[in-house]
C-alpha cells in the first residue's frame, strides 16, 4: 500500500521543467534564447528560476551588467525592471530565500548559464549570467544551472557595458519574455 501511495505522490508532483526560452529585445540582440536547465546538477536553483520564470517575474528584466569576452547578467527582478531606475539594476534580488550553493564539476565555457551572487556563496536568488566565453576562474565558486542550446548568435549580440564592471549606459537589452519549457 505504501509504494502505491508514493507512486500516485509522485505523480502528483511537479514535474521539473527542462528550460526557458527568452525573448530578448534592444538595441543589441533581438531574438529567442534556448536554455536547457540542468535539474539534477542544480535542483534547488533550478526550481526557484522556473519558479519565477512561470510567475512572470523575468518579462521586462533588463540585461544590467555585460563584459564583452566575458558575460551578461540579468535577473534582477526586484531592481531591474526597464522602466525603473538603472542605476539600481543589479542590486536586488526576489521575495524568495536565497540559495545555498549547488557547486559542480561543469566548466564554465561558451553558453554555460551560472547564478550571480555577492560574497557569500550562499547569497544567489534569482540573477544569472550567460557565458560568452569561456572562464575557468568561476569553476567551483558560482552554481551551474544550465547551457543555451539554441540562440548563442542573439546572446553575442547582447548590448555591451562600459567599464570594468559592464554596467550598461542608456537602454539596455531586455528579456521581453522568459517563458519555462520542457
Amino acid at each position: 500500500m505504501h509504494k502505491l501511495v508514493a507512486f500516485f505522490a509522485l505523480l502528483a508532483s511537479p514535474a521539473l521543467a527542462t528550460g526557458l526560452q527568452v525573448e530578448i529585445e534592444g538595441e543589441g540582440a533581438n531574438g529567442t534564447v534556448t536554455i536547457d536547465l540542468l535539474d539534477d546538477v542544480a535542483p534547488g536553483h533550478v526550481e526557484q528560476i522556473t519558479a519565477l520564470a512561470s510567475e512572470g517575474a523575468y518579462d521586462g528584466v533588463v540585461f544590467h551588467r555585460v563584459i564583452d569576452g566575458f558575460m551578461a547578467q540579468t535577473g534582477d527582478v526586484e531592481n531591474g525592471k526597464l522602466g525603473g531606475d538603472m542605476s539600481r539594476a543589479g542590486t536586488g534580488a526576489s521575495e524568495r530565500d536565497d540559495l545555498a550553493a549547488e557547486f559542480s564539476d561543469i566548466p564554465f565555457d561558451r553558453g554555460v548559464v551560472g547564478m550571480a551572487r555577492a560574497q557569500d556563496p550562499n547569497s544567489a536568488n534569482s540573477q544569472f549570467f550567460i557565458m560568452f566565453d569561456e572562464g575557468h576562474f568561476l569553476n567551483g565558486d558560482y552554481t551551474v544551472v544550465g547551457r543555451v542550446t539554441d540562440g548563442m548568435d542573439v546572446v553575442d549580440a547582447i548590448k555591451r557595458g562600459e567599464g570594468r564592471n559592464g554596467a550598461v549606459v542608456g537602454t539596455p537589452d531586455v528579456m521581453k519574455s522568459v517563458t519555462v519549457i520542457d
